[in-house]
């Protein structure tokens, strides 16, 4: 069985509402159901009610006199027992709030007690309520309203911009491929266009390939080929149509270029095919056609496209050398066309690499004729060359400045730098060198004394003497003087340079060249021997070995041996004055005399060891000796071309030797000429023996 006790106090002690509605809702929950008053025994029975009047004695509601007078004792709790169908006086506009507790016991008896609070409003009260809860109905039903509206109009622009944005998309789709269609029709075309180019530039041979380019190292402008390239161009009777020339054209990463490429824009040149050995894949090109096709910020990776072509041949040609000097080698048109030789082809813009000995210089083309590229193959062409831009030139070219007679030139020579000037004697100026009347003085006076300067002089075609190539030297200390004169058997007709080397220090100079004659010369100061010198009236002196007459040798020979010391090391025998003894001193290499501040600068320049470009290592006269006969690298005039080019070694055929001719001009001689007697061609080497044995001409 299980009891159920129920009691509820006023929340607010001054107000006493209807409390029927609480029973009536135990009754409808609870029923049957057994209450307990908490005064007397289990009533069973309609419920009870009690409630807790904090302020004010609550009004009579039950008729039991004993329940009064026991809530009269205890003014801050009373209890009073309502009927079920006790009626409340209560105005309807009251709202009363009750705690209600509700404890329930189990069969065993215990008990579990929950407290709920609830709030009796009266019809007032709930018809204002109800407007309350109408107005926030409407005003969310608006609010609702309003959202909705909100966002339809928010779908609809979001409709309206996603049209817009599939058109916009549909429209850029239709241009990319419109302009993919006209991009292909384009490149068709010019396919086309550049096969028909092609064909025309190859006179009918069809030869189109894109190679990887590798660098070899060889001279000219011709260049190797895979053997598939030969397959191809045999099948196609190429080798038929004489020489050979492909224009080569860098490949970016756009794609070939086109034939109307500025050369200033993409790497462009011609050139012609040396031999069919190369990998496949792969081109090989000499050092002057890769510098023409590539700068130094190139790609490593390099694809080059390579194309048959028919090139004229060339009848005029406007070169520019890139610095000063070139025009100072002697027959330097000669020289050109020497470097010419190795050559197939030219192209405009193009720049030649001319050499001479160690020297290299860059001749620019600025045009050609007949067309922008040539060949020089085979053909007479007429070379027009410009002055160069002075203001592109380096600061460190060697030049050489002319030298005046009789006129003096300051300059200053850094340490182990070279300072180049020339000077040229005439035929007139020759003839009176060599019948003695006249010679040639060079000075050279150091301004500076903590310096130190060398002086060297050489005949063209030495251009630029050194330390170890030139024909006259000197290394006197401080000042110095080079004479020539008819005794020099090189000394004649033609162009000398001199050159000023900075031995020690930073050392500022004049230099001066002078034409003397030898008739204002002084009488008397020709050298003359000892024997001459001596006479009848003569006794020579025991201790300096001169001759001194007979009355007076004796007071001589007590202040010769006082004041003058003879040297005596092997073969000297210089008279010297006591203070002057302690400064000479011998080379213990070569045994010459020198000054003692002298001997350090003849160490290092007689005794030092040298290095020639072909590899010798020798002193300084032994390395002048070879550079002027033995060398390979030495400079000659070829007899059959009249170059200036290196010697080279000893050529192959032994009749070359006995004539004396050198590995070039063995090489050089060996190109035909026809006979201007007889018109036979005959080898450059051997038309004098032709001439005499066939013409009987000396």
């Amino acid at each position: 069985m299980v009891c159920l006790s129920v009691r509820c106090e006023y929340a607010e002690d001054d107000k006493v509402g209807d409390c029927g509605f609480i029973l009536h809702w135990i009754s409808r929950c609870c029923t049957p159901i057994v209450l307990l008053n908490g005064l007397g025994p289990v009533i069973t029975g309609p419920p009870h009610l009690y409630w807790k009047n904090k302020k004010e004695r609550p009004r009579k509601i039950s008729n039991s006199e004993s329940t009064r007078k026991q809530n009269s004792s205890a003014p801050s709790r009373r209890r009073h027992t309502l009927r079920h169908n006790l009626n409340s006086e209560t105005s309807p506009e009251t709202t009363t709030i009750y705690r209600l507790n509700i404890s329930l016991f189990d069969i065993k008896g215990e008990r579990i007690e929950e407290e709920q609070t609830h709030t009796y409003r009266g019809e007032g009260e709930r018809e204002r309520e109800m407007d309350f809860e109408l107005r926030r109905a409407r005003e969310k039903l608006e609010k609702e309203q309003r959202e909705r509206k909100e966002k339809a109009k928010l779908k609809l622009e979001r409709e309206r911009k996603a049209k817009q944005e599939a058109a916009r998309q549909r429209e850029a789709i239709e241009a990319a491929q419109r302009t993919r269609r006209l991009d292909a029709a384009e490149a068709q075309l010019k396919a086309d266009q550049q096969m028909a180019e092609t064909l025309l530039a190859g006179d009918g041979i069809m030869f189109y390939r894109i190679l990887e380019a590798v660098s070899y190292q060889g001279p000219g402008d011709k260049v190797k080929l895979p053997p598939s390239c030969f397959t191809e161009l045999s099948d196609q009777g190429a080798f038929d149509r004489g020489p050979m020339y492909f224009r080569l054209s860098v490949v970016h990463g756009d794609g070939p270029s086109d034939e109307t490429s500025q050369k200033g824009s993409v790497g462009m040149t011609h050139c012609g095919v040396l031999e069919f050995t190369a990998e496949e894949g792969s081109v090989a090109l000499p050092p002057h056609v890769w510098n023409n096709l590539f700068h130094s910020d190139a790609p490593h990776a390099r694809l080059i496209e390579v194309k048959y072509a028919r090139l004229p041949k060339g009848t005029y040609a406007k070169l520019q050398p890139e610095g000063i000097g070139f025009s100072d080698l002697p027959n330097h048109k000669a020289v050109l066309e020497t470097s010419l030789r190795q050559h197939a082809t030219l192209s405009q813009d193009d720049i030649i690499t001319v050499r001479h000995g160690e020297l290299m210089y860059n001749v620019r083309v600025l045009e050609l004729k007949p067309a922008a590229s040539v060949s020089v193959l085979e053909t007479d062409i007429e070379v027009d060359i410009v002055n160069p831009d002075f203001a592109s030139d380096k600061a460190d070219q060697s030049i050489l400045k002319p030298l005046t007679f009789g006129i003096s030139e300051t300059g200053l020579v850094e340490e182990g730098r070279y300072m180049y000037y020339k000077f040229s004697v005439d035929n007139e100026t020759s003839g009176r060198i060599a019948s003695g009347e006249a010679r040639i003085e060079v000075k050279l006076e150091a301004e500076t004394d903590a310096g130190d300067t060398d002086l060297y002089i050489s005949k063209h075609p030495l251009i630029f003497p050194t330390r170890h190539q030139h024909q006259w030297s000197s290394h006197d200390v401080g000042s110095k003087a080079l004479i020539l004169g008819c005794k020099d058997q090189s000394l004649g007709l033609g162009t000398y340079s001199v050159a000023v080397y900075g031995f020690k220090g930073n050392t500022k100079y004049n230099i001066l060249v002078a034409f003397q004659s030898n008739l204002d010369r002084k009488v008397g100061q020709q050298a003359m021997s000892s024997t001459s010198d001596a006479d009848v009236d003569s006794v020579q002196c025991r201790n300096c070995k001169h001759y001194i007459p007979n009355r007076s040798v004796a007071l001589h020979e007590v202040y010769c041996v006082r004041h003058n010391v003879i040297c005596q090391h092997a073969g000297c025998g210089v008279v010297l004055r006591v203070e002057e003894a302690k400064n000479h001193v011998h080379c213990d290499k070569c045994g010459k005399a020198f000054q003692q501040t002298e001997m350090e600068k003849h160490m290092k320049v007689f005794h030092e060891p040298l290095h020639c470009p072909c590899g010798v290592v020798l002193e300084k006269e032994a390395m002048v000796q070879h550079q002027s006969s033995d060398c390979p690298m030495r400079m000659i005039t070829c007899r059959f071309c009249g170059d200036v080019v290196q010697a080279g070694s000893t050529p192959m055929d032994a009749r070359d030797r006995l004539r004396g001719l050198s590995e070039h001009e063995s090489i050089c001689g060996s190109r035909t000429a026809p006979c201007d007697s007889c018109g036979r061609s005959v080898m450059l080497k051997e038309m004098d023996i032709h001439q005499i044995a066939v013409h009987q001409k000396n």
